[in-house]
């Protein structure tokens, strides 16, 4: 176990510790993709509201995917599934861990990325082709009550 990360509990993996105490002094220096047009949250997902202004795609951040390193396998609920705002949706496999991924929202899931068969387009195009689930928002204006690429950008140190 790396130095620092002693007394951690046995059921928490070394990415869940990490990830969730991340601080701008611990996340990697390299400058991160934030773009201005996505809300996010606090658990690395990003949403992103379409035209008709009640469905949108979400995906995980480039600060997400980088930490969690190669994607190798991605696993989401069903088409028809009810979320629950920050209700588990999915899990993301890289190399050496998994992480559970959450509904920036409550809505309906009503199509999953087709191209997450080759689950690294995840860590090669997070914000565009790596989108991981198209939802039926329940209430629209709860995507604005998220983060700001700005607040994102805090957040993350970026």
């Amino acid at each position: 176990m790396p130095s620092g990360f002693e007394g951690i509990p046995k059921n928490i993996t070394l990415f869940h510790y990490k990830f969730a105490r991340l601080t701008p002094s611990t996340h990697i220096t390299s400058a991160m993709t934030i773009p201005e047009d996505l809300r996010y949250t606090k658990d690395h997902e990003w949403i992103k509201l379409l035209e008709d202004g009640s469905t949108a795609l979400v995906g995980i951040t480039d600060f997400a995917q980088s930490e969690l390193g190669d994607i190798v396998f991605v696993e989401l609920k069903a088409v028809g599934t009810t979320l629950k705002e920050h209700e588990v949706f999915g899990t993301v496999e890289a190399v050496k861990t998994v992480a559970d991924l959450f509904a920036p929202v409550a809505g309906e899931i009503i199509a999953l990325n087709a191209e997450l068969d080759n689950a690294e387009v995840v860590n090669q195009d997070p914000y565009n082709a790596g989108w991981l689930a198209k939802i039926k928002v329940t209430d629209p204006s709860a995507v604005q009550a998220l983060l700001d690429a700005e607040a994102y950008r805090q957040l993350t140190g970026e």
